[in-house]
């Protein structure tokens, strides 16, 4: 990687308000800043480049989507004045960041994924609201700010131009490094999305309040629940994606074996980057007792022959949208007696969950159909006394099954997280909703109160279901569930 002329420490709105929008010339500031540039190399690199301006640009796909959106947002908020900020780089160490991913809120209601934008809804004074993204514009050639400074465009590649940007996104575009100011003089009721760019929120301190700017963030979460139609076709190619990635592991077990889980998970993540923006979570590349532990993510242990592979892994599409599935499956393609009898308990218990998704239903009844089964089967299997109403009445099958069966699902693999109990947990499917059903088994390693034979295996079964007119469809019914199928599939593959 090469190093920086003068090292840039990433900086918010505000900062770069602060000494960045005079465009001081490059002469002016050389003083030691920009050790070994001269005069002449200065003046030499103002010159001699093509206009590159892009003309004719097509909205993005999601365009009138994204003004639907904000049109809601509008409607539920008037005469206020509503700041939802994309978010700073975050260093990863020293002076190298981490791949910038836009606030959830942000791309949401613009469909924009560059650093440090401000989407800012401003009130009409008729009703309404004006609609402003502020965004870096090109990186200036007259100050040198382009080669020079670490976040210039021969460093991290051209940015569009805020006439550009306007005809992507379809929205007004002006200069983010003007906002503090015009925040600073802002009247009236205002909020904001906190936790995305400090430099925004001290440019607010005074004009807001954490309740008012929690009921924008749930609002925004809340506005998720159903899913449009673009973010459906989204979460479809999502999970398509991600069986082709099911399938390319597949493919490479006998290398995983040779080495270790990071195989795997190397595997499915050249998928993601292949087909998608990358994966939408850490992708949990669990073999045998590694696959008792539910978020398991370091991904460095051994691949063996005889035991499951549980893989919990998603795509996430370049607008954004991930899958979220879950296979567990036999590394040398065929499941033992007591593998089989564990996991077709637990596709019995996901059949059960996704026949209770359907309009009208409760959002909890999925889970409860799901640990009904599973509490069933630790009942007939031993593993716990019943009656099965007592087992569920004091969460006992909770030992082995640990967490919650499913959760919303869209742009984050925990989607709408910030909605309210009653809307969400405690609310009512409708069409256009889009949840996982995810119900497992999980026997530990040390857990002394089952059979030894038991201890260190893990099952999971996952899928990503859309709540439909007339009941619901399996988004991810590309991967076979059922344990023969699952064998044959595996066959086939390995070939």
């Amino acid at each position: 990687m090469a190093e920086e002329l003068l090292p840039e420490t990433p900086e918010t709105v505000s900062d770069q308000a602060a000494d960045a929008a005079d465009e001081e010339p490059i002469k002016q500031r050389k003083n030691g800043l920009y050790p070994g540039v001269s005069d002449e190399l200065a003046e030499n690199m103002k010159s001699g480049w093509a206009d590159t301006e892009l003309h004719g640009l097509e909205p993005i796909p999601q365009a009138a989507h994204t003004a639907d959106r904000r049109a809601a947002l509008s409607r539920r908020f008037p005469g206020e004045r509503l700041v939802i900020p994309a978010g700073n780089l975050k260093t990863r160490s020293n002076d190298t960041e981490y791949a910038f991913r836009p606030s959830t809120e942000y791309a949401y209601l613009t469909g924009d994924h560059t650093q440090d934008g401000v989407l800012v809804l401003e009130p009409e004074k008729d009703g309404g609201h004006r609609a402003t993204v502020y965004l870096l514009p090109r990186s200036n050639r007259e100050n040198g700010e382009f080669w020079l400074d670490g976040q210039g465009e021969l460093w991290v590649g051209r940015r569009h131009s805020l006439t550009e940007a306007e005809q992507l996104l379809g929205i007004p575009a002006k200069d983010v490094r003007e906002l503090p100011a015009h925040l600073a003089g802002a009247t009236g009721p205002v909020r904001v999305v906190r936790g995305h760019d400090a430099g925004v929120e001290k440019a607010l301190t005074d004009k807001v309040t954490a309740e008012r700017d929690e009921e924008l963030r749930v609002y925004l979460s809340e506005a998720r629940l159903v899913k449009d139609a673009f973010e459906i076709g989204e979460l479809q190619r999502a999970c398509d994606s991600t069986a082709r990635g099911f399938e390319d592991v597949v493919r490479v077990l006998d290398k995983a074996e040779a080495t270790s889980e990071r195989y795997i998970e190397g595997t499915f993540f050249l998928r993601a980057r292949v087909e998608g923006n990358d994966i939408g979570y850490g992708s949990i590349c669990a073999a045998g007792p590694h696959a008792t532990t539910l978020h398991w993510v370091r991904n460095d242990g051994p691949v063996r022959s005889g035991d499951l592979l549980l893989l919990d892994a998603g795509v996430e599409t370049t607008t954004l949208y991930t899958a979220d599935v879950t296979r567990t499956l036999p590394v040398n393609g065929r499941y033992s007696d007591l593998q089989r009898k564990i996991y077709d308990a637990v596709y019995e218990a996901q059949e059960a969950g996704i026949a209770a998704v359907k309009p009208g239903a409760g959002y909890r009844d999925f889970h409860d159909a799901s640990q009904r089964v599973l509490a069933e089967k630790l009942v007939e299997w031993g593993l716990v006394e019943g009656p099965v109403e007592r087992v569920l009445e004091l969460g006992l099958q909770r030992r082995w099954t640990l967490h919650g069966t499913g959760h919303m699902l869209g742009m984050d693999v925990h989607d709408c997280a910030a909605a309210r109990t009653e809307t969400y947990v405690e609310g009512t499917l409708e069409p256009g909703m889009c949840l996982t059903v995810e119900p497992g088994l999980y026997f530990q390693a040390d857990d002394m109160t089952v059979p030894e034979e038991y201890r260190g295996i893990g099952v999971r079964i996952e899928d990503d279901i859309l709540v439909t007119e007339d009941g619901n469809r399996n988004l991810s019914a590309a991967l076979p569930r059922r344990s023969d199928e699952v064998e044959a599939w595996m066959a086939a593959l390995k070939g």
